[in-house]
């Protein structure tokens, strides 16, 4: 009896102990953490949108935003500093790295600046690929967005406008011809940074957080993919290797095989990662798939009309509203064609080629052993002599007259369908002019 006293009174004891001991450390704070890496583009502004409503769902107290970038598209950016500015929550950027063109806006947007030694911030000239953007409208557009963002959470306007002109002089800051970009003390002397830190802990204990609920907003491995798929570098090639297998497939012979599986996957790739990530949706794939089916049917039409550049237009109108912008939708389908361009005359070297080639071409080889008579001074004898088209004149094509000489013509208008009776109306030098005769 006596030990079950003891062993009760030592259990209170040990609950009254407890409870006039300080509570360990442990805040009621929530913090949450977005990684902001690698290249800034559509598929990272909607991460970046989601990781926020997810914030405001968990009812987070500061969003610490990691930033490593070299910058990226203008058009990613500008959502990112939306989401960011909007947000209720209080935001913080860590650059653990480089912030760098688009990822010194991303900094500027939030409500401090926190840098780890050897940190830059900065050099943000707008750029279409390793050309340096000139124009005053877009350059002034770009300034006013740095400007109004640092101007917004108390920093120096000027300066953050440094960062994308060149010509810009700030005495004691930046001369004349330099691009301003900023070292971690360079920073913290101008105000363009509130504190230095040695990682996310110091960060954390400058915010009286001690022990705080982490939560990490990283990206799924399915936004990871869709990233990767839209990156400005790689969706180009998607978009070629897609146009080009399915047009080697349709003009090579040897049925549906590897060069179709090659098109169809890589415009799947294409148009999947846009859709993904909530930037397009499945209206612009059957545009698309439209505009490959009315250019089939146009190769087997006569001529070029209708069905040809409704095919062309709902393909362009596709990658159009599929592309993050028309800059980006203008790079990738230029990309494309150049690349298709190179790629189909390839493949007709080591591939046999289809009949609705021979349609498209004139694919006959014409010599002297098929009747066929060279373009010479006396092509003016054969002004209104008659023949019939032994192939389809579109406009050019070859004829055979009466007495079996095969020459070399051109209609004076529209196709002239093969088997039709010609006359031949004019000669312009090697030029033999033919016009149907009904």
């Amino acid at each position: 009896m006596n030990k079950r006293r003891l062993l009760s009174l030592l259990m209170l004891l040990l609950f009254l102990f407890a409870s006039i001991l300080p509570v360990a450390a442990i805040s009621d704070k929530t913090v949450m953490i977005v990684p902001v890496e690698k290249t800034v583009e559509k598929g990272l502004a909607a991460f970046i949108e989601r990781a926020f409503t997810e914030a405001k769902e968990e009812n987070v107290d500061i969003i610490i935003l990691e930033i490593n970038t070299p910058g990226g598209s203008v058009d990613a950016v500008l959502d990112i500093k939306t989401t960011i500015m909007n947000s209720p929550i209080t935001s913080v950027a860590l650059v653990k790295g480089q912030a760098i063109s688009a990822g010194a806006l991303i900094a500027l947007s939030a409500d401090h600046i926190a840098m780890q030694p050897g940190a830059t911030l900065g050099d943000a000239e707008m750029r279409i690929g390793n050309e340096r953007v000139t124009d005053e409208k877009l350059l002034s557009n770009w300034k006013k967005e740095l400007a109004s963002a640092a101007e917004a959470q108390g920093r120096d306007p000027e300066i953050a406008m440094a960062f994308a002109d060149r010509d810009m002089v700030i005495e004691g800051v930046i001369e004349e011809g330099k691009l301003l970009t900023l070292t971690t003390k360079e920073a913290l002397e101008l105000g363009m940074a509130d504190y230095q830190v040695q990682n996310r802990e110091e960060l954390l204990d400058l915010f009286g957080l001690e022990n705080p609920r982490i939560i990490n907003a990283d990206p799924t491995t399915t936004e990871r993919i869709a990233r990767f798929l839209t990156n400005p570098l790689i969706s180009p090639i998607l978009l070629t290797l897609g146009i080009a297998g399915l047009a080697i497939e349709f003009l090579t012979a040897g049925g549906f095989g590897i060069f179709g599986l090659i098109g169809l996957g890589s415009l799947a790739l294409f148009f999947a990662g846009f859709i993904v990530l909530g930037m397009s949706n499945w209206t612009v794939v059957l545009l698309f798939i439209l505009g490959i089916l009315l250019l089939i049917g146009e190769a087997f039409a006569p001529g070029f009309g209708i069905l040809g550049i409704s095919g062309l237009i709902s393909i362009i109108a596709s990658i159009v509203l599929v592309s993050p912008s028309f800059e980006a939708a203008l790079i990738s389908l230029t990309v494309a064609l150049i690349g298709t361009i190179i790629l189909v005359p390839i493949s007709f070297k080591f591939l046999a080629v289809r009949g609705v080639w021979q349609k498209l071409i004139l694919g006959s080889k014409l010599g002297t052993e098929e009747g066929y008579v060279a373009a010479k001074k006396e092509l003016a004898d054969y002004i209104n002599k008659e023949g019939v088209a032994i192939n389809t004149l579109r406009p050019a094509g070859t004829v055979e007259l009466e007495d079996g000489t095969r020459l070399d013509v051109v209609s004076s208008g529209d196709y002239i369908p093969k088997d039709s009776k010609v006359r031949i109306v004019k000669v312009e030098g090697n030029r033999i002019v033919v016009q149907k005769i009904d």
